[in-house]
């Protein structure tokens, strides 16, 4: 189980860096007078070896699509390496689970602004009594892992989440927890992971062999807010 936070741990902060380049580099044509001050202080993202790496391409996606995630396995070197870091012996799991998908875009309302904040929310309890939830909100990107809660904590943690990264056993199962306007991420391991979350997506029942505790039986999310995370970042995260 440690194993499976500190992966999605390294994958939700390489995924603010990813939405950092991204969105610091969305227009190049203007940037108010003081994000550009800002703007000079920061070691540009291509300089850093690990992000030079992943966004040597003209415009790395996180997420994987239906239509062309064999050719991007392939760019990327991903057709070599099993799970967590690849997708070898997994791809046939990742077309069947990306086929029920409705959308893998990143975010649209972004698209056309040039800077935006972002912040990764763990879920260790550090922000208990800390009274952070108003500044954790100000955030225009706010990334959060696993099942870690925001109904009823919201002075502590905010009330909003852009993402929340996930696997089948660390996955919200009440209905309650479901926010309509939050993107989910599935973080895959094992082919097992994208057998559950395609069996959820068909109403089939659900196969809980091969996991180290028992997955969620029920998927409270819509597809339209399921996204499955490129295995390039988190190979890319951990070495």
């Amino acid at each position: 189980m440690r194993g499976y936070l500190v992966a999605i741990f390294l994958s939700a902060v390489f995924l603010y860096y990813v939405l950092h380049c991204i969105l610091w580099g969305t227009n190049v044509y203007w940037v108010a007078p003081v994000e550009m001050k800002r703007r000079n202080k920061i070691q540009p993202c291509l300089s850093k070896p690990a992000f030079a790496s992943l966004l040597r391409f003209h415009q790395f996606h996180p997420f994987l699509c239906a239509a062309d995630f064999r050719k991007i396995a392939s760019l990327y070197g991903s057709d070599k390496f099993d799970l967590p870091y690849g997708m070898r012996t997994s791809a046939e799991y990742f077309r069947l689970a990306l086929s029920k998908l409705q959308s893998c875009d990143l975010f649209d309302e972004f698209d056309n602004i040039p800077c935006k904040k972002c912040v990764v929310v763990g879920n260790g309890g550090v922000l208990k009594n800390k009274t952070l939830g108003e500044k954790i909100d100000s955030y225009d990107v706010i990334i959060r892992m696993n099942n870690g809660p925001v109904l009823g904590h919201e002075e502590e943690v905010g009330r909003r989440t852009t993402f929340r990264l996930f696997y089948p056993e660390s996955v919200f199962s009440d209905p309650i927890h479901n926010d309509p306007n939050t993107t989910v991420i599935l973080t895959a391991f094992k082919p097992h992971d994208l057998r559950w979350l395609l069996e959820l997506l068909m109403g089939d029942k659900i196969n809980t062999n091969g996991f180290w505790k028992k997955p969620a039986l029920n998927l409270i999310y819509k597809p339209y807010q399921i996204r499955i995370l490129d295995p390039f970042i988190i190979r890319t995260a951990a070495y």
